[in-house]
């Protein structure tokens, strides 16, 4: 069981490029290698058979040459051995191995040699074909050099057989010196291959590490793309990568930049309106001639400036707040009907202000509503700004209408602002996100943040914002309303929890 400081899993060991490169080149080598020297044995076994099989056949055929085959009585044939003892002691001397041989009769009969040698397992072969095989006399390994004569030609006689065999320890003494003369310089070249390999790779990734010590030696507001002329065609689509990963934070350092720019311009004319106020106030309290009624009206701007102010402080930490990364992991269930339902009872003292119809259409309390699976403090922002949005570029007498619906075939729960303002131009409809925009031909005093902050919550749940005409272009009332705005976001709605299980009924008992 996990205790409560110990980490849920242990970070990922940092592989080498170097390491692994080295690993999958030596390991075939590795390998191969033991299979090297098993086939090397199994060559050299046969590169020293070779001679030793052909000595041994000449001999087999020089006993062939003294098996004479005469008619015996009866009508069968006497085979004999014309071969002096001294010339069998000549043909199996030797210093190293030992000789035998074997003759047999047209009956299978022993005619002459060492008994002790098995009979070949294959029927006669045609006359004179010298054959090889490996057996084992008296618990030792030979090998068998053997032919058939010439048939007698009488009924059930069959060809007399001639074999001569020897030991192994001639063959496996040059078959051993072959596998030392290849096996031992092995040892040499397999560490001087693993040397010369190693020094090939680190020359190799040396272009690697020249890259890295230009990159490190840059300074920290240098975003110019990495020279790519130097580096390997393998790396290029890296470094290509890096390079578009530089350029477009220079891009995002430039908007970031662009935004202070915009949001100190923002806030300045507040500040200096609240200024100004504050001194005309004092200047009038200092010099004893101030109206009530112009102190009044200082002090009313006074909280006006700071209300704007603040306000613009509050849409900055909202904007914070919606690119905030891991703000947008912690993801729970929200319910977007009831948050909208008290969004825009929030917002009807603002409404009745203005003389504005606001209202909600969408599951009421009690009714299921349609769930996403977000952050509600950032879907809260998101309804606050799209109706307060609207509040602002409604006329009095104008209709706003916060929509919630559920659409389980499509897997999602829209949430719609509708109103019955100026409405927003198609060609404008995608600069309205941008922060600090406003469009073309309005009076209306705001931040220019809150459409910002609606696209940022938007691309953090994963939904749609789409905008339209809430009703034909070129309508207009007698009360000034316009096209009016349908702001519509599709939120995929979260996954169905699995029922839970019901209790099991009591037993008797």
């Amino acid at each position: 069981m996990l205790g409560p400081n110990m980490p849920l899993s242990s970070p990922r060991e940092q592989r080498s490029l170097f390491g692994e490169i080295l690993d999958w080149m030596l390991a075939p080598l590795l390998l191969l290698w033991p299979m090297s020297v098993a086939l090397t044995w199994l060559v050299a076994q046969n590169i020293a058979n070779r001679p030793y099989d052909r000595e041994l056949g000449e001999l087999a055929r020089t006993i062939a040459r003294q098996v004479v085959v005469e008619p015996g009585t009866g009508g069968k044939s006497r085979v004999g051995l014309k071969l002096p003892e001294l010339a069998a002691d000549v043909l199996r001397a030797d210093d190293t191995d030992r000789i035998y041989f074997q003759v047999l009769g047209a009956r299978g009969e022993f005619v002459a040699g060492d008994r002790e040698l098995p009979l070949p397992d294959e029927p006669p072969a045609p006359q004179q074909e010298l054959r090889y095989r490996d057996e084992e006399v008296q618990a030792e390994q030979v090998r068998v050099a053997y032919f058939w004569l010439a048939s007698t030609g009488r009924a059930g006689e069959m060809p007399p057989l001639v074999q001569v065999a020897e030991t192994l320890d001639k063959r496996s003494r040059l078959a051993t010196e072959i596998i030392k003369g290849v096996i031992l310089p092995q040892f040499v070249i397999l560490p001087v291959a693993v040397l010369l390999v190693w020094l090939a790779l680190a020359r190799g990734i040396s272009p690697l590490n020249e890259l890295q010590q230009r990159i490190r030696k840059r300074e920290s507001q240098d975003l110019s793309p990495i020279e790519q002329r130097d580096a390997p065609e393998e790396v290029a689509p890296f470094v290509g990568a890096i390079n578009d990963l530089l350029a477009r934070l220079d891009t995002s350092i430039g908007a970031q930049k662009h935004f202070l720019a915009d949001a100190a311009h923002q806030l300045k004319t507040p500040l200096a309106g609240l200024r100004m106020q504050a001194e005309l106030a004092q200047r009038e309290i200092d010099t004893g001639a101030g109206d009530p009624e112009s102190i009044k009206r200082s002090l009313h701007q006074i909280a006006l400036s700071s209300e704007r102010a603040a306000h613009m402080v509050n849409q900055l930490l909202a904007m914070a707040r919606a690119e905030d990364k891991e703000m947008a992991r912690r993801l729970q269930p929200v319910p977007l009907a009831e948050l909208a339902r008290e969004t825009v009872q929030d917002f009807v003292p603002k409404a009745l202000d203005k003389g504005i119809d606001l209202g909600y259409e969408g599951p009421e309390t009690g009714e299921p509503p349609g769930t996403l699976l977000g952050q509600p403090l950032l879907v809260r922002e998101l309804v606050r700004n799209l109706v307060d949005n609207a509040l602002q570029y409604t006329p009095a007498g104008g209709t706003v209408t916060a929509r919630v619906m559920a659409d389980p075939f499509g897997q999602v729960v829209v949430l719609q602002v509708e109103d019955t303002g100026p409405g927003i131009p198609e060609a404008e409809r995608e600069q309205v996100f941008q922060p600090f925009y406003r469009a073309l031909g309005t009076q209306v005093d705001g931040s220019g943040l809150g459409l910002a902050i609606v696209r940022e919550v938007v691309e953090k749940h994963n939904a749609e914002i789409s905008i339209a005409d809430a009703r034909p272009r070129g309508y207009a009332s007698t009360q000034g309303q316009g096209p009016g705005a349908l702001f519509t976001v599709r939120f995929p709605l979260a996954p169905a929890e699995p029922p839970a299980p019901s209790p099991a009924a009591p037993t008797a008992g």
